[in-house]
């Protein structure tokens, strides 16, 4: 499975470019970003999440695993699709801006998990799917929440609307991916 890498100046890039997005679209201003001139940022092998948090609080957390579009344009669609249609939550106002903090987390292509159990809590993210339901957990919230990987598998699952034993059934695929989480420090 592929590390996923970015150089230190394409990581900042793409956090200015997260957020410009937040503030322009939850303004109603139009969004006018060049294609990037960095061939991380323009490359389609990697899909992004963008979480939006106020203080501890999620206020938003959008993403795909399947890449379809340069990096950048990910970023964008994710960062608009976070702050107002994540179903969770309300969509983020205009007054909120100055207390919203971004994180990006780039992921890699998802990998068949032939031995799930012996993938690394905090180094793997996980995707399930059967039939018409699918659910992904990243990394960090197994490492957050203290979990093994066994319970990383259950709550993954349920996140799928599927049993907490769904991921031992041979109906189920599970996949992993590797990540890069970038945190704004504000």
């Amino acid at each position: 499975m592929t590390e996923v890498y970015l150089p230190a100046e394409s990581q900042k890039r793409l956090l200015e470019i997260a957020r410009m997005t937040l503030c322009r679209f939850v303004c109603h201003q139009p969004l006018d970003i060049e294609s990037p001139d960095d061939l991380y940022l323009t490359s389609d092998d990697y899909g992004a999440f963008v979480s939006l948090f106020k203080g501890e609080e999620l206020r938003g957390c959008v993403g795909t695993c399947t890449p379809h579009h340069p990096l950048y344009e990910t970023v964008i669609d994710m960062t608009q699709a976070a702050a107002s249609r994540d179903s969770r939550m309300a969509p983020i106002g205009a007054q909120e801006l100055g207390e919203i903090q971004l994180d990006i987390t780039v992921i890699s292509r998802l990998v068949k998990a032939e031995a799930p159990l012996k993938l690394v809590v905090g180094k793997h993210g996980l995707h399930v799917a059967s039939g018409r339901s699918r659910g992904v957990l990243l990394p960090q919230v197994a490492s957050e929440r203290g979990w093994d990987m066994e319970t990383f598998l259950a709550q993954t699952c349920v996140k799928a609307g599927l049993k907490r034993e769904a991921w031992l059934s041979p109906d189920t695929e599970v996949s992993s991916f590797t990540a890069l989480i970038i945190e704004e420090h504000v």
